[in-house]
């Protein structure tokens, strides 16, 4: 049987949701049996966003075959089972390389290379290639309807339909339903408007989600019913929860996957959210808190590290506790040890991500300085990695310029140097390495406790590299590094053996984590930042007590 598309756009304004939406309706089609697969379309015409500003757009989600792509492939990932690659994600650029690679090619035997066919055409043929072996493709489109540059992709979406069926097609379309405090009604005008619009390109939505702060009356869907053309029970509240993982079941109580069954024709088998349940159960009733600090470069945009944050929470989770983060801006923590303990004295647990730049370096170095002297739980990710070698270096083995080349060209100690040196490369491009690589772990190391294995792949997004020739110079002094690539050319991680949790890794094992299956390094450092609190708590109970008991001596006279 050929599979079946659900096509997710959105209106009024963008940041609705669309991403979340795709994810949470094929979580409720899996837990009814069906193989679901998802791709997205980006208006923009960068070629992909892995030259984008992390102000612009956001994280950059990679998949194992080193696909950079939009972070609401992260969504996907962590809601469904859907595996991804670079075919789930597609930008006008790219639509636009492929076919002006083929016109000079003479792919088009000299016919004029128009819109429509040919840029739609490229549109389709890359939403059937996600399309196989699955029961249903969603699939969601960028921008908001109206938007110039996302006409071609509603174009071929429109063709879609007439070109397999209602029966086959389904157009799920996502808008806003504001409360107007002023005066206290919720408007369904821009519901109207922007469905007014989808229509004048060709397409009827059949199911509503209406982002709101409060549930829809009966009196409100009615109303959007008759003036949007839609069933009444296909106008849904999407309302404005807590929490990211509660949607999946807004969802099943406004009955999504009922009517998508219905519209598409499909059977299934009873649905099964028995673990999102019991998920969203210990979202809202943790035992306890606890407190990480990320401390980062672009801290003040949260979605830079979009899949890092939701990490943290899965680890959390499988603790059964609330997870209280923190962003550090990283520059903010250059004064020195005294400022550094200042600000992080308080914090359970201490994490540097990934980033590029020699903005907020030092900042990291002292943030680290002060976990490592400290002994508060550290996981360093990417650039946390690379910075806790040259913490190590420079303040353990006694090497004050250690640097990486990255951020001091003219360093004597390159601890990290760049990847196309450690090749023998001499052309600026191709220095990148992405996607999914193999390490091996060390034995009786901390990695190999947290893994349970000998053997792992994990996703890589960075250009520079631990230079090897450091190596004996660092373990001597007590650095150990636990996990290397299988031919013994990458450090992979490292650790410190003689801290409670002191681990970094140069890939990002954020991108595989999900909040029904926590990633390893992200449950273990959340279990050992809480223990730290508990330790924390009875030595300042403990100190209470004994001041308290301390005998009072009373002046003699």
């Amino acid at each position: 049987m050929s599979a079946k598309y659900i096509f997710v756009t959105g209106g009024v304004v963008s940041s609705l949701g669309k991403g979340l939406a795709a994810a949470s309706i094929g979580c409720l089609l899996e837990s009814r049996g069906i193989k679901v697969n998802l791709m997205k379309f980006d208006p923009y015409l960068n070629v992909d966003p892995g030259t984008m500003s992390p102000f612009q757009h956001g994280e950059v989600f990679v998949t194992d075959d080193g696909a950079e792509t939009d972070l609401d492939l992260g969504h996907y990932e962590r809601y469904t089972h859907a595996k991804l690659s670079r075919d789930n994600n597609w930008t006008t650029g790219r639509i636009y390389e492929q076919i002006i690679a083929k016109e000079r090619r003479g792919d088009y035997l000299g016919k004029t290379v128009q819109v429509i066919p040919h840029v739609t055409n490229e549109i389709k043929s890359a939403m059937k290639k996600v399309a196989q072996e699955v029961d249903v493709a969603i699939v969601e489109v960028g921008g908001t309807v109206g938007d110039i540059e996302s006409l071609p992709f509603m174009e071929a979406v429109r063709q879609m339909r007439q070109e397999l069926g209602r029966e086959n097609t389904l157009f799920v379309h996502v808008t806003l339903v504001p409360f107007i405090a002023a005066a206290q009604e919720l408007k369904t005008k821009p519901t109207q408007h922007s469905v007014k619009e989808l229509l004048s390109i060709g397409i009827q939505p059949d199911i509503l989600l209406c982002r709101t702060d409060r549930f829809l009356s009966k009196e409100i869907k009615s109303k959007i019913a008759l003036f949007c053309n839609v069933e009444e029970e296909a106008v849904i509240t999407a309302k404005d929860v807590a929490s990211i993982y509660e949607v999946p079941l807004v969802f099943s109580h406004e009955k999504v996957d009922q009517l998508v069954l219905k519209y598409l024709h499909l059977e299934a088998r009873d649905r099964d959210l028995k673990q999102w349940e019991e998920l969203v159960h210990r979202v809202y009733n943790p035992k306890a808190d606890v407190h990480i600090a990320i401390v980062g470069k672009y801290v003040e945009y949260e979605d830079s590290y979009k899949s890092l944050k939701e990490a943290l929470v899965h680890g959390a989770l499988a603790h059964n506790l609330k997870l209280r983060l923190s962003w550090v801006e990283a520059e903010g923590l250059e004064a020195g040890q005294e400022a550094c303990h200042e600000q992080l004295r308080d914090y359970d647990g201490i994490l540097v991500p990934g980033g590029f730049g020699k903005r907020g370096i030092e900042g990291m170095l002292q943030a680290i300085r002060y976990s490592r002297e400290n002994k508060t739980p550290y996981f360093g990710i990417c650039l946390g990695m690379q910075t806790a070698c040259i913490e190590f270096a420079r303040n353990v083995c006694g090497l004050e310029d250690a640097n990486s080349s990255e951020f001091d060209p003219a360093t004597p100690h390159r601890v990290i140097y760049k990847l196309r040196e450690l090749r023998g490369v001499e052309e600026l491009g191709g220095t990148m390495r992405l996607g999914a690589w193999t390490c091996k772990i060390e034995p009786d190391t901390l990695a190999y406790r947290i893994y349970g294995k000998a053997e792992i792949s994990e996703r890589h997004r960075h250009r520079y590299e631990f230079n090897r020739e450091y190596e004996e110079q660092l373990t001597a002094a007590g650095l150990r590094i636990s996990g290397s690539s299988p031919d013994g050319t990458y450090v992979e991680m490292v650790e410190l053996p003689d801290h409670p949790h002191f681990i970094g890794c140069q890939f990002h094992p954020e991108f595989k984590s999900k909040p029904l299956e926590p990633h390893p390094l992200f449950r273990t450092f959340i279990g050992a930042a809480y223990e730290h609190a508990q330790k924390r708590a009875e030595e300042k109970q403990t100190a209470e007590v004994e001041m308290f008991h301390r005998p009072v001596k009373v002046a003699s006279r």
